[in-house]
């Protein structure tokens, strides 16, 4: 899973990222700048004697009949299907690439061979720009948070694997995702520490915080919005390392190229798998499903890795995204592609039979939102465009890169 910016001066909420709070009617969770008093952190969820508000409490309700009996119903019949079109998505482990495939490999060079290949390595990555050092680094970080994924897959209720050792396909498939998945942060973390370019120990210390840290999620426990959240994550991530791979290639670091590849070729397969799931969804359960995707896009798809932190920069996800929007690593058009992609997939326009009334309206809001979302990036557009603003970022030895920050 991977993370970026807006593409033009639009609320970070709207294009998927959070500000200083997640959106209205929800509970506060990104992290408070450090004079704020904690008095005033989730002011607008909370009433004044201290409880939920009424809307927090309808948007509770509306999420938890999706663990009703009948919906998990739903998931218990669809387990063999699970079998047939998503476990053979995941590659047998002796068929799969491993991050010492991708590296100079001591063992194998010998000292004076490993040394060689690591001085070619280190030549190469100097070509790398300071912006796309920080993008790959905020990819890394947030692939190296990977058991706060199995955890949020294991919450979703008729799904998860409830022993650890489960042997249904919707266990299965977790721990096999999760298996092919730690190899992406392992493998640019190698080539982190090899390339010589990053203060490893400042990065190391941004992973452990933001696993530490973990993430919020709209309705946690319900497999159908879960689903349809990691259905849209998995793509954003193909795109972010696709693009990582295709500009580092210009400047001229092959190897690190091939590893952005292959780790965008994986979240391909792992997106075709909740794409596929979430698509048999609309078909046998087309009400529960479309109204599922309204609540999740009405809040924002917000990113895995909101909460990073390096100990220094209080902003630092709306920097690191503000620099992945400045390098065309991944931007507020890529979200509004991605919500496309899937209305188209899950053919969303063409539902009609079987729909509530609130269904309908959930059709027709998903439907209009991406022009909604164009509309904005025109407008933004055409206002004066900001002057870009020099960022220290820690992982880069504190050098400044300059974002355009809204």
């Amino acid at each position: 899973m991977a993370t970026a910016a807006t593409a033009v001066k639009m609320s970070p909420r709207s294009t998927g990222y959070p500000s200083s709070c997640k959106p209205s009617n929800t509970s506060c969770y990104c992290k408070p700048p450090a004079a704020a008093p904690m008095s005033t952190l989730c002011r607008s969820a909370v009433s004044s004697r201290g409880g939920p508000t009424a809307g927090r409490r309808e948007e509770e309700e509306e999420w938890r009949r999706y663990l009703a009996p009948e919906r998990l119903e739903v998931l218990a019949q669809l387990e063999p299907w699970a079998e047939a079109n998503m476990l053979p998505l995941l590659k047998p482990v002796d068929e799969a690439w491993q991050p010492a495939d991708m590296l100079p490999d001591a063992a194998a060079l010998g000292a004076d061979g490993f040394q060689a290949a690591c001085i070619e390595l280190r030549a190469r990555a100097e070509g790398v720009p300071d912006p796309h050092l920080v993008c790959l680094v905020g990819n890394m970080v947030t692939e190296e948070a990977l058991p706060t994924y199995q955890s949020m897959s294991n919450r979703f209720e008729g799904t998860r694997d409830a022993t650890g050792a489960d042997g249904t396909a919707w266990a299965r498939w977790i721990r096999g995702w999760s298996a092919e998945e730690n190899r992406h942060g392992d493998v640019l973390s190698r080539y982190m520490y090899l390339s010589g370019r990053l203060d490893m120990r400042q990065v190391e210390r941004t992973v452990h915080r933001l696993i530490a840290s973990g993430m919020a999620m709209h309705a946690p426990a319900s497999p159908y919005h879960g689903f349809i959240y990691v259905a849209f994550q998995e793509r954003a991530t193909s795109i972010s390392h696709g693009n990582t791979a295709r500009q580092v290639r210009a400047h001229g670091d092959a190897a690190l190229a091939r590893i952005c590849g292959a780790i965008a070729s994986d979240e391909k397969r792992h997106e075709a798998a909740y794409t596929r799931v979430v698509a048999k969804l609309f078909e046998v359960d087309p009400d529960a499903a479309v109204r599922a995707m309204e609540y999740m896009m009405r809040r924002r798809i917000t990113m895995p890795a909101a909460l990073m932190d390096d100990g220094r920069d209080a902003d630092l996800f709306a920097h690191y995204a503000a620099a992945a929007q400045q390098a065309g690593v991944y931007t507020a058009s890529d979200y509004r592609g991605i919500l496309e992609h899937l209305i188209r997939q899950w053919r969303v326009e063409e539902l009609s039979t079987g729909l509530s009334g609130e269904g309908r309206r959930a059709r027709d809001y998903v439907c209009a939102l991406p022009e909604k979302i164009r509309r904005m990036e025109e407008r933004a557009h055409d206002r004066v465009r900001k002057e870009p603003t020099p960022v220290p970022f820690s992982w880069i030895f504190d050098r400044p890169v300059s974002v355009v920050l809204h």
